[in-house]
């Protein structure tokens, strides 16, 4: 039986442990929360308290990562408020206790951000663009991407998801009834729960190290009739976009995956 560490069992990473105990996986979780703990526990995930800093790791790092043969690494950087960090270097103290541990196999997640936008009518984005993030989480996000993949003691597979969706999680519940919305005719790139967790086990199944994949849904319709249906569907204030700009975006393309993988997505429209 293959055990997994996953570090950050939050709204990804806790269904995805889940998920791949089903699937016959030992499962070690990790989170900041005290409170988590039992609700990883009773759920059969082995709970660790973990805190990564720029300067130090609080917790049992090593226990957490030993006899893993995967570790997945599901934290999201954070930069708004007087919290905001150095999320490059926070991995780079981390890589230490990975190679300890000898763990080769890591999936890092990783974010659609990492590419710019530009005039709508370009713009298909593969993993063969070359990324030129804009926001300081892309340009930490792909900073650390290549700060694991060209780390010669790992394998490291980067999975670049778009906006990540959900039974609880929408972007209409932060845009309805704002006003002067940029971009409305730039294309979604979202993705579902259900297919972030499929494709991080078919990555793990078919043993695809040293990889990077876009994981965005094919579904691309523009955002002003996208979201206007949705605010109807939910009984929302409707969105008002800005029309009076030329609109920019990108069309995220997840061939790749879809090819290599062979994987189908479950949820075709969102």
């Amino acid at each position: 039986m293959k055990q997994i560490s996953i570090l950050g069992c939050g709204w990804l990473g806790m269904p995805l442990a889940k998920s791949l105990l089903e699937k016959g996986f030992s499962v070690k979780g990790s989170t900041t929360s005290l409170e988590k703990i039992s609700a990883l526990e009773s759920n059969g995930i082995q709970p660790f308290k973990i805190e990564l800093s720029e300067t130090e790791i609080k917790g049992e790092i090593d226990s957490f990562l030993a006899n893993s043969e995967i570790l997945i690494i599901d934290i999201p950087p954070k930069l708004r408020g007087v919290s905001s960090e150095n999320f490059v270097k926070k991995i780079e103290n981390l890589i230490p206790f990975i190679e300890k541990a000898k763990i080769e196999k890591v999936i890092f997640i990783s974010s659609t951000s990492v590419y710019a936008d530009a005039p709508l009518t370009t713009f298909r984005v593969t993993e063969s663009t070359k990324p030129n993030p804009e926001t300081e989480s892309g340009k930490q996000l792909l900073a650390t991407e290549i700060l694991l993949q060209s780390n010669p003691n790992l394998k490291t597979t980067v999975v670049r998801f778009g906006g990540l969706i959900g039974d609880d999680r929408h972007p209409i519940h932060f845009l309805a009834g704002r006003k002067n919305i940029e971009n409305p005719e730039a294309p979604i790139n979202l993705i579902h729960q259900e297919d972030c967790i499929g494709i991080i086990e078919a990555i793990v199944k078919q043993e695809c190290w040293n990889e990077t994949y876009n994981a965005v849904a094919p579904f691309h319709p523009s955002r002003i009739p996208y979201y206007t249906q949705k605010a109807l569907e939910q009984n929302l204030p409707l969105p008002e976009f800005d029309q009076t700009k030329i609109s920019i975006g990108k069309t995220i393309l997840s061939d790749k995956l879809e090819n290599t993988l062979d994987y189908k997505f479950k949820k075709l429209t969102l």
